[in-house]
């Protein structure tokens, strides 16, 4: 007696895409914190009465502003002295001189010592030196007295006032400084990147096409930015290598200390082999894709290079324009028969399916 054939699987309903050449960025994605451009202690170089301060805490504050205004009365008073001195001598030089042109004619004459013209000489040397001495002292306060104004070095967000008005600013405290001043426009990220990417990352440089985009945790919007700094040392411990890149921040979307997302573009590969990510399946032997050709479904290893944007970018497996199951691949088998049906559930006509299968 001839046993009964096994009954035929019916058709797997499936959705399928096509394989699809297209531009897609060569990207790098790291976790990063933010730094300052520079950070600035503001301390006071005298001891004296803090008499205003110019800002409020947190301010932002530009180059040349008023920070701290100080107690400068004796010291304007030894100014104002000092700057009398070289009035007084410049007075007095004035008759020396005189003196002096006199005993010279009289001397030329015969009516006056050796002696007579040579005091009169030293007279004037005397006071012409006083009046160098007066105008170094006054020159002196006047530096002195500069630092009793204490402006801003940089521009920058500054943080809250260590001493308001009424204290004594002390010098050389190293307990504690007056301010300090953030600056954050430019800023930097400062993230890691596994060594293997190096070549690329300076190849990138070189041909000015790295682009850099740090978004802040909290922050929806991200800023772009480009490669500052690449480190001269790899990390032996972690195998990765530190990199610095700078951003505009006038909208102060990065803040200093904060964590942030960097994503770093190093190039477009213009004709990428991509598939939707929901195509490639983990098998036994690596990643895979069913190729469906005449409604027959075929599984086809693939090599991976990268995920972009939820579409997967292929190093080798598939040809552009190739039809492969995004649906129902869970419950095929390799060369099993397939039904397709578009997004909507309705079903794909066999004669179309066919169309897709033997595209490109």
């Amino acid at each position: 007696m001839q046993r009964a054939a096994a009954p035929q699987r019916p058709p797997v309903t499936i959705v399928t895409a096509k394989a699809e050449r297209m531009p897609m960025p060569v990207r790098l994605d790291a976790i990063g914190t933010v730094q300052t451009l520079s950070a600035v202690t503001v301390r006071s170089r005298v001891e004296s009465q803090i008499m205003e301060v110019g800002f409020k805490d947190g301010d932002y504050v530009k180059k040349g502003d008023l920070l701290f205004r100080l107690d400068s009365r004796q010291l304007e008073t030894q100014l104002r002295q000092a700057e009398a001195n070289v009035v007084r001598d410049k007075a007095s030089l004035v008759s020396a001189e005189a003196d002096l042109r006199r005993a010279e004619e009289l001397a030329k004459r015969d009516f006056a010592t050796d002696q007579r013209l040579e005091t009169a000489r030293a007279a004037a040397a005397t006071l012409r030196a006083s009046i160098r001495g007066g105008e170094a002292a006054v020159d002196g306060l006047k530096v002195q007295l500069s630092y009793y104004t204490i402006i801003s070095p940089v521009s920058g967000r500054i943080g809250v006032a260590a001493l308001k008005e009424g204290n004594i600013a002390k010098v050389g405290d190293t307990s504690g400084a007056l301010a300090t001043i953030n600056q954050i426009d430019p800023i930097y990220a400062s993230f890691a990147l596994p060594q293997r990417y190096l070549p690329e990352i300076r190849a990138a440089m070189n041909a000015n096409t790295a682009t850099v985009l740090a978004t802040q945790q909290g922050v929806a919007k991200g800023v772009e930015g480009k490669i500052a700094v690449v480190d001269n040392t790899v990390d032996a411990t972690t195998g990765t290598i530190q990199l610095r890149a700078i951003f505009d921040n006038a909208a102060e979307m990065l803040w200093p200390g904060a964590l942030c997302q960097v994503r770093v573009t190093l190039r477009v590969e213009p004709e990428a082999l991509t598939v939707p990510r929901e195509a490639v399946q983990n098998g036994q032997n690596g990643p895979f894709v069913f190729v469906v050709e005449d409604n027959i479904a075929k599984a086809r290893t693939v090599v991976l290079d990268r995920t972009v944007d939820g579409r997967v970018v292929l190093a080798s497996g598939l040809k552009g324009g190739e039809a492969i199951v995004v649906d129902g691949a869970l419950l095929l088998t390799d060369g099993a028969r397939t039904i397709e049906r578009n997004r909507g559930g309705q079903q794909v006509p066999s004669n179309q399916t066919s169309q897709r299968g033997s595209a490109g």
